[in-house]
């Protein structure tokens, strides 16, 4: 049976509803993860562990947990790309689902755009979260679902 992990540290709040909904339809087990109380809503199909503070502690304990054909949900590519090497599946806060076929191209762009920072460089950053991307997101999560969930 499927399961939804949620990297909660930095999941926006538009989209609490919108997974609420979904989890709660379904009646999927879910896990949120985060080093801070994250709040989605109550219900007896969601779990919320809180880990110690770290940059990756949330990364580690959902790698750790993540069996294979779950769902994880998060903007962190390079925990897409641990998630995805243990066959599960994962889908960022805009509605990309990451992929065998795309999440090394998305990890190389990260990487190098790190480099790019790291020589000084000022980039723009990630554009604002907006209602298109909240709207992704909820079709993204509808065909997962849809396609995935038994």
């Amino acid at each position: 049976m499927l399961s939804i992990y949620v990297d909660g540290d930095a999941f926006p709040n538009p989209l609490k509803p919108i997974l609420f909904r979904s989890i709660e339809r379904l009646g999927i087990k879910t896990v949120v993860v985060a080093n801070k109380k994250i709040d989605i809503g109550k219900s007896k199909n969601i779990t919320y562990m809180i880990v110690d503070a770290g940059a990756d502690e949330a990364d580690h304990k959902i790698v750790e947990m993540v069996q294979e054909g779950d769902l994880v949900i998060t903007a962190d590519i390079p925990l897409a790309d641990r998630v995805i090497s243990k066959n599960a599946h994962a889908i960022d806060h805009r509605g990309e689902l990451y992929s065998v076929d795309n999440i090394k191209q998305y990890l190389a762009m990260r990487n190098l755009m790190d480099k790019i920072r790291e020589s000084g460089e000022i980039t723009k950053g990630p554009k604002p979260f907006s209602t298109k991307d909240a709207h992704e997101f909820a079709n993204q999560i509808h065909r997962f679902l849809t396609k995935h969930f038994k």
